[in-house]
This record gives C-alpha cells, structure tokens and sequence, in this order.
C-alpha cells in the first residue's frame, strides 16, 4: 500500500515549494525531480515530489518507478537462476565423473578378479591333469615291476639258471661285508644249494681279498617261502646286512634303470635338459 503525505519545504529560489511524501514499502530510493538518494531503510521508503508537477501525474511516476524496480528484480532474479543453473550444472557433472570413476574402477577390479580366478582355475586344472598323468605313469611302472616279480619265480624253478645266480648272490655278499665271519639266511627249500654255492664260492673269495672267511648258515631262522629266491648275509654280530633276495636286486635295479624303463614306456622328456 502506498500513501502520499504533503510535505513544507524551502529553498532559495521558491520558499513556497510543496512537496509529498510517498511511503511505499517495497521501494527503497529517493526519488525527488530525476535526483535519487539514499533513504530511510525499508520496509518505509520514501519518494518526494515537487508539487509543481500535476497531480495526475504521481500515479504515472509511481507505477513507471515500481516497474523498473520490478524489472530489475526480474532481472537479479533470472541472474540467480542462471548461476544456479550453472553450479548445479557443474555440481552433476562433477558427480557424475565421480561416480562414472567409481563404477568404472568398480568394475574394472571385478574384471580383474574374474581374470585372476580364471588363470587360478586353469592352473588348478593342469595341475590336476599333470597329477593324473603321473599318477597313471606310476601305476604303469608298478604293473610292469608286479609282472617282473612274479616273472621271478619263474628263475628260482630253472635249475640250468638259479645255481649261477646263487653263487654270484653269495659271492658278492662277502665282497660288500669283507667280514672274516658272515652268517647266511635263505630260504628252507634253498638249504642244499646254498650249502653247495658257499663250497664253490669262498676259494673263490679267499683268493681275490687276500683274507680268511668263516661262513655259518642260519638253519634255525629262514627267510619266508613265499619270496622268489635269494639270500641275506649278515656280519658276525647281525649288525649289518646285505639283502640279496631275488626281490631286493629287481628293486635295486629298477630303481637304477627307472630313467631308462621310464624312456621306454612313455618316450623322452621334452623338458630335460640334462641327461645323467
């Protein structure tokens, strides 16, 4: 609501100068003949007008006067939309880089993972594959060993054969001990060749180690009847033994010729560099 309230004052020039008082309470400037200053602070402002202007003529001045105040406002309004619009604009993309940074790290660490656990499980497979390879390879070399023990008992039933294996048993016994006394176990159904070998075969000895040799035969402990053949020779107090048993030679010399029992089978080893 706006009120015009007559005001007295002078000057030099025209003593009788009338003037109104327009209290408007959205304005805050002075308006008095195109001069505006400072007023009191709203929400009173005040506007004066020379009472020589018409009458008719405030309205005009007051509503030309609220419209460039309300143009301005417009103005500094659409001022403070813009720049908001602006920093909001420049807020979203910031927080949309943000979370596009988020989510592209997010799934390029999966992508990651995923791969990690990829070459996990392969490596887990060929494993398991190198393992089952090896695993089959074993069992072939004990299916191949299993035959040649049972091929073992084969040699003890050829007499044209087992009398010279048992001499060279019996023989190379002494050289290992190179003990003046040795006791012999073998099995009972052996006794009479063993007994007959050891005849033979420490002339034999004597001659070569320069050495005497007292020999006794263990006929109260024999070894089991159900190995293929062969002999055991102890020192004289039983503390050290040389295992001749037709099984203990066929584990001898299958743990000596395994390289080349293991080319036979299943081919050379791209991956050996070295070859003993």
């Amino acid at each position: 609501m706006i009120k015009v309230l007559p005001l007295n004052c002078s000057s030099k020039n025209d003593p009788a100068l009338y003037m109104y008082i327009i209290l408007c309470p959205c304005l805050n400037l002075l308006w008095k003949k195109n001069i505006w200053r400072t007023c009191t602070p709203p929400p009173q402002i005040v506007i004066l007008c020379c009472i020589s202007d018409p009458p008719f003529l405030f309205p005009c001045k007051i509503k030309h006067m609220m419209a460039f105040i309300e143009q301005e406002a417009n103005e500094k309004a659409e001022e403070i939309d813009a720049k908001a619009e602006e920093e909001f604009n420049i807020e979203k993309g910031r927080l949309v880089q943000t979370q596009r940074l988020k989510i592209m790290e997010y799934y390029e660490k999966k992508e990651k993972q995923i791969e990690q656990q990829k070459k996990i499980q392969m490596s887990n497979l060929m494993n398991q594959a190198r393992l089952k390879v090896l695993k089959a390879r074993d069992d072939m070399i004990a299916d191949l060993l299993n035959e040649a023990r049972q091929r073992l008992a084969n040699v003890a039933k050829d007499p044209s054969r087992y009398p010279a294996l048992m001499e060279g048993l019996i023989l190379q016994g002494f050289y290992q001990l190179l003990e003046p006394k040795v006791t012999i176990r073998c099995r009972k159904q052996d006794l009479a060749l063993v007994q007959a070998s050891v005849q033979k075969t420490i002339p034999i000895y004597k001659a070569a180690a320069k050495n005497n040799l007292e020999v006794r035969i263990d006929q109260e402990n024999f070894l089991p009847s159900d190995i293929s053949g062969g002999i055991e020779i102890y020192n004289g107090d039983g503390k050290i033994k040389v295992s001749n048993t037709l099984e203990s030679r066929l584990d001898l010399m299958a743990q000596q010729m395994m390289p080349e029992i293991r080319v036979a089978l299943f081919g050379a080893n791209p991956n050996r560099k070295f070859l003993d």
